[in-house]
């Protein structure tokens, strides 16, 4: 995906003007689009549509962002953008709890939505980039869990658990580094690369999300270590 040509990004947004000028941004930059000005017709294109990414607004009539976000995260890993006109942390925190991969506060600069656009795909994009791996570099293995980097899939006690992409790629990172000890900053570039523009908060979030997902084993587990960060405690 390291082209835009043939690229489809859902645009969701209230303000039907709004979605057609960031449309017309997207377009221009050989991206595919299609535009919903709610949130239940967000939902129902996004089945018919199967798009890339998603840009969505958090204020929707029917249906708001966070629920549609929720939504679609029942059917799919597919990256989504949050757009919000509300700068406050807790709008930021409960996106990304819910599944979001990244925020842009309104009004943003035309350039900082092709930036945040092409390094999520990018991001995104790791999963066929895993795939030319070598057969033994494939998997990593530990006791009631098995991460396939080249399917980018995880079995947990034999069953397979959804996760969104920096959620497999946080979980894999600190996998294939067992009992070292990363700063927020550090996972975060690693991790989400220099061009993500989010806070450290970011990092506990998906942290937290992993941990309802995944209890502690008697041999493994993330652990955080207070006042430094956190590392995936093997015995």
């Amino acid at each position: 995906m390291s082209s835009s040509a043939g690229i489809k990004v859902l645009v969701v947004d209230d303000d039907p003007h709004i979605a057609e000028l960031i449309s017309l941004y997207l377009n221009k930059e050989g991206y595919e689009t299609k535009e919903a000005n709610n949130g239940r017709k967000a939902v129902q294109v996004f089945a018919e549509y199967s798009p890339h990414l998603v840009l969505l607004d958090l204020m929707l009539p029917e249906m708001d962002g966070y629920q549609v976000c929720s939504e679609i995260r029942k059917i799919s890993a597919v990256p989504i953008i949050m757009l919000t006109a509300k700068g406050e942390t807790f709008d930021k925190v409960l996106g990304l709890e819910l599944g979001a991969d990244d925020y842009i506060v309104k009004p943003f600069d035309p350039k900082e939505l092709l930036a945040r656009t092409k390094a999520v795909l990018r991001r995104y994009d790791k999963a066929d980039a895993a795939a030319g791996a070598a057969e033994g570099k494939k998997q990593i293995v530990m006791p009631n869990l098995t991460i396939n980097q080249s399917s980018y899939t995880v079995l947990y006690h034999g069953k397979e658990l959804e996760l969104p992409p920096k959620e497999f790629e946080l979980l894999l990172f600190l996998a294939q580094h067992p009992n070292q000890v990363f700063t927020r900053d550090q996972l975060l570039d690693r991790v989400w690369g220099y061009e993500f523009m989010g806070d450290t908060r970011t990092v506990d979030v998906h942290i937290k999300r992993l941990r309802e997902k995944m209890t502690f084993d008697d041999v493994w587990g993330i652990k955080t270590v207070w006042g430094v960060g956190y590392k995936m405690e093997t015995k």
